[in-house]
């Protein structure tokens, strides 16, 4: 069998694109556009282009950009401070400090430091506990974006035996999370699991985030389960996932290729809960339903 891609590009350009009209119809109600503050400290490669990109999307979908770059060797209380001015920001709805930071600023410190019902990133422990409990928050955009392409292949997850790969606090726990709360049997394979392939040959639903190149073959993969692969990986042969797509691909059902994947997914998200961001704050309605799914998958996953 040939697995049906499930093709993430396409799928993000249509959420980005109802959310242009959701930010549209919260502008002309709000009489401002929803505000994305991003931080960037130092000049890492990596970091710089992610930023631009967010940026771009941004623009694109008719919000406001802010961007502020900070030094490397900027003091933690001048970041801080900053962050502080931000949450008092009227004007801003969501704040995202691009990570890594450098080595002398502590990461949850500033992370714990952004207002919660500005994190759109969904990194702040207010909003895991929030996500944990069943309590309407912010979930990291990657996870929330890998259960829209979920639901894409399947409007109704519950009952379904899920793995999820990697145990990080922003892919691997909040997707499990999410699959629990739509009501899946949720496995979770890390390093120290004993015999990983057998939970995963087990499983209908695969995700996996672990950050090894290709290490899911196709002879781990039930015939027939959907296969979500977060990896993106740079090797000498290019970007590769952490599910090797030519024998997973001819025994999945439906799996997602790298790149052109779960990769679109997660800018289109954070778009997404900015917006959700904005509507909360300025109480204005705005479809979040009808944003998230149109015909793409089955409902709200109940994280805005």
């Amino acid at each position: 069998m040939s697995a049906t891609i499930i093709d993430g590009k396409a799928f993000a350009a249509r959420l980005r694109a109802r959310i242009a009209t959701g930010v549209a119809e919260f502008h002309a109600e709000a009489g401002r556009a929803p505000g994305l503050a991003v931080v960037l400290v130092g000049e890492d490669p990596a970091s710089a282009v992610y930023v631009r990109s967010k940026g771009k999307a941004t623009r694109d979908a008719g919000m406001q950009s802010i961007e502020h770059r900070l030094p490397a060797d900027v003091p933690a209380e001048t970041l801080l401070a900053l962050v502080a001015d931000l949450n008092a920001d009227p004007g801003v709805d969501g704040i995202l400090v691009q990570l890594p930071l450098p080595k002398h600023i502590d990461a949850q410190t500033v992370i714990s430091a952004i207002d919660p019902d500005k994190d759109v990133d969904g990194f702040h422990p207010i909003n895991a506990g929030r996500l944990a409990t069943g309590l309407p928050g912010f979930v990291p955009c990657t996870p929330l974006g890998c259960l829209m392409l979920l639901k894409s292949i399947h409007p109704k997850l519950s009952g379904l035996e899920a793995v999820v790969i990697g145990r990080s606090n922003i892919v691997g726990k909040p997707m499990a999370q999410l699959l629990l709360a739509e009501s899946c049997t949720v496995t979770i394979v890390h390093s120290r699991t004993h015999d990983a392939k057998a939970h995963v040959r087990a499983a209908d639903i695969v995700v996996a985030a672990v950050g090894i190149p290709q290490m899911v073959t196709g002879d781990w993969i039930k015939p027939g389960a959907t296969v979500i692969d977060v990896g993106i990986n740079r090797t000498e042969a290019g970007l590769v996932g952490d599910v090797d797509f030519a024998s997973a691909s001819q025994v999945a059902g439906a799996i997602t290729p790298v790149p052109g994947g779960v990769g679109p997914m997660t800018i289109a998200v954070l778009l997404r809960n900015t917006l959700v961001s904005a509507a909360r704050r300025e109480a204005v309605a705005i479809d979040i339903d009808a944003v998230d799914s149109a015909g793409d998958a089955a409902g709200d996953s109940g994280a805005c």
